[in-house]
């Protein structure tokens, strides 16, 4: 009896988590809605993986992430009306004595999955920002890092993970939120996965 307890205690101490599966957006509840994608700021990745020559330039690594974020949006979910980066500035430029850039703003600290009412001054720049977009919601991508596949036989396959979170910045809160996954061997790859995985069903 106690040789049994022990073992299956061994077993269950090396078994790894099982990772939540990605929810897909809520596009339906955002159907000709105008929603803005704020840039993405947090970019990590493993070192093991060997993928350092991608981020070398972490701001052209930025703003590869954004654009395949903002293409693939708009591709497989064209019922919302996505206001994507370049136009978020463009907007925020505009207003300088009223906008934050969206490149410095603390949009990271929402990747925290405890964090379901956006602190200030973060709420108060979100809530400034989304209303010169003439819009009430916002999709903040606050996190990206890639890691090592796990299981994986293959020492270049890496997976993106990336969290993703919708904002009601008049009410300044955190209304959903997911990590989605996507293996690949580059990251651009893993990243585009993991896109798509935000709105299964499509090819």
């Amino acid at each position: 009896m106690l040789a049994a307890v022990s073992c299956g205690g061994k077993q269950a101490a090396t078994q790894q988590p099982v990772p939540a599966p990605t929810l897909p957006l809520p596009v339906g509840g955002l159907a000709s809605v105008k929603v803005p994608v704020l840039p993405l700021t947090l970019l990590a990745a493993d070192d093991s993986l060997g993928w350092g020559q991608h981020f070398a330039d972490q701001h052209a690594a930025l703003a590869s992430a954004d654009s395949i974020l903002g293409l693939l949006l708009k591709m497989r979910a064209p019922e919302v009306t996505w206001v994507l980066p370049e136009d978020l500035r463009r907007q925020a430029r505009r207003s300088p004595t009223f906008a934050a850039n969206p490149d410095q703003m603390g949009t990271a600290l929402l990747r925290g999955e405890r964090v379901v009412d956006v602190p200030d001054p973060l709420r108060a720049e979100l809530r400034t920002l989304v209303a010169i977009a003439d819009a009430r919601y916002a999709l903040v991508p606050a996190q990206l890092v890639f890691v090592r596949t796990p299981g994986s036989a293959d020492p270049r396959a890496g997976t993106a993970e990336l969290t993703v979170v919708i904002v009601d910045a008049r009410l300044g809160r955190v209304g959903f939120r997911t990590i989605a996954r996507g293996d690949g061997t580059d990251p651009w790859t893993a990243l585009t996965r993991a896109v798509k995985a935000l709105t299964p069903g499509l090819p």
